[in-house]
């Protein structure tokens, strides 16, 4: 057999001892594939791979458990022959001991996958996670528990004429969000939570609260688990001894105080806070949720409120006469019903030191606004109103599989025993009042 000119192109069916020339010379028939191989002899598995483009590369090809691995090395304009043959051989080894060379590289990259993850995750700080946080949970929270969450975090130093030292205080978790998420560990946590109880008890643990609950999200991202280890560090047992366990509160109006405390009440020179506080009374909402109502809200016509609701999302509960006649006295400076020309919001906030300055002139202590709420419920126990009523009215959830999936109260029903609750305060507080009055002209008759 006659033996090829160098200047032949090279045989692709034959392994060859592969030169820089036959590989120079080396072409594909673009007309009967997309690309072409030529064996070399010396080191066994190492081929040169052309397109029919004409871009050509080292592969190595073996078999392994009867299948055939295929592996690029290089382009061969960055890889000499002689290295090409040394990576060849080495390939053929790690073969040889029954492993696949490609699953190595993806295991070799997913390591340092991992490490670069572990890298970023170390350098990014707590407020820059809370803020990923808060933006990923937004569509699952009302607005008021994201700002609530906001504040938790906030800078303060804003000058303002309410805060003591006239500039606001940071928020109770804002000292640890300049702290590298993976410097957030248990003793970093029970310090906070010793150092912040002294202060602020039932702040602190709420905050707490949020914060395991932060971290638990933490822990099931990719870009940050690595930062914490697979634990979390606010679950300790000391971080729980320490911040301790919230009282039990038993601030509630009675029957007797009722006349105290509506007559104190109304004599508050704001009227937009009058009619907040006592409607906080007479439909044992939460004070969030009243804060928050919006006159579309006050259905006149079915005679409803709809109120928003963080457990169910929105309830409706019947607008007995005197809240609508306080509601309808209000003025109609936006959209919301309990509205305010100072606050940014356009709404009321959380009136605390005017309804305390009303308690004192009561003569009634430790009443808080939460307590309104606690003295609906409580009130009610003399009217012997069905629990059920009570519950659905103040936005509590079902307690017995009867009520949870065999009651169901329109909002007449509702009405029938709500009514009936508003009545007896009323009377019980001595406040003669006109069910019959139209909406919007508040009339109280006088005492007999």
């Amino acid at each position: 057999m006659a033996r090829p000119k160098k200047t032949d192109l090279p045989d692709t069916t034959q392994a060859i001892e592969l030169t820089a020339g036959a590989i120079e010379r080396l072409t594909c028939r673009t007309d009967t594939k997309a690309q072409a191989f030529l064996r070399d002899t010396k080191a066994p598995g190492l081929r040169v791979r052309v397109t029919n483009t004409g871009a050509k590369s080292y592969v190595f090809e073996a078999k392994l458990n009867r299948q055939t691995i295929r592996r690029t090395i290089g382009d061969v304009r960055a890889w000499s022959l002689e290295q090409a043959r040394t990576e060849a051989r080495r390939l053929a080894v790690v073969l040889d001991g029954g492993q696949d060379p490609r699953e190595i590289e993806r295991q070799q990259q997913a390591d340092k996958s991992a490490e670069r993850a572990a890298a970023a995750a170390h350098a990014v700080t707590v407020g820059e996670a809370w803020t990923v946080y808060l933006e990923a949970r937004r569509e699952f929270w009302g607005d008021r528990h994201h700002s609530e969450h906001l504040l938790l975090v906030k800078p303060g130093g804003v000058e303002s004429k309410r805060a003591a030292g006239g500039k606001t205080a940071p928020g109770i978790l804002h000292p640890l969000t300049a702290l590298p998420l993976r410097d957030l560990t248990a003793p970093v946590i029970e310090a906070w939570a010793a150092r912040e109880t002294k202060t602020r008890p039932s702040a602190a643990r709420l905050a707490w609260r949020c914060l395991k609950a932060f971290l638990s999200w933490c822990a099931e991202q990719s870009e940050y688990a690595p930062a914490l280890s697979g634990l979390n560090p606010a679950k300790t047992k000391k971080a729980r001894e320490v911040l301790g366990k919230p009282g039990v509160k038993q601030d509630a109006l009675l029957k007797e105080q009722l006349p105290a405390w509506f007559g104190a009440v109304r004599q508050l020179q704001n009227p937009v806070i009058a009619a907040y506080l006592q409607t906080l009374l007479l439909t044992g909402a939460r004070a969030g949720e009243v804060l928050g109502l919006r006159w579309e809200d006050v259905n006149t016509k079915w005679r409803g409120l709809t109120i928003r609701d963080k457990v169910e999302g929105t309830r409706v509960i019947p607008l007995t006469p005197y809240v609508s006649q306080l509601l309808h006295g209000l003025p109609r400076r936006n959209e919301f019903v309990f509205s305010s020309t100072t606050a940014a919001g356009g709404t009321l906030v959380i009136p605390r030191n005017p309804h305390n300055d009303a308690c004192e002139v009561a003569g009634i202590d430790d009443l808080t606004i939460h307590g309104l709420r606690r003295s609906f419920k409580s009130l009610t126990e003399w009217l012997e109103i069905p629990a059920g009523v009570v519950a659905q009215v103040m936005g509590h959830k079902p307690s017995a599989t009867a009520e949870k999936h065999y009651t169901v109260r329109p909002l007449d029903l509702l009405r029938l025993h709500h009514e009936k609750i508003e009545t007896w305060i009323l009377e019980q507080a001595g406040v003669p009042f006109d069910p019959k009055a139209e909406p919007g002209k508040l009339a109280l008759v006088a005492a007999a």
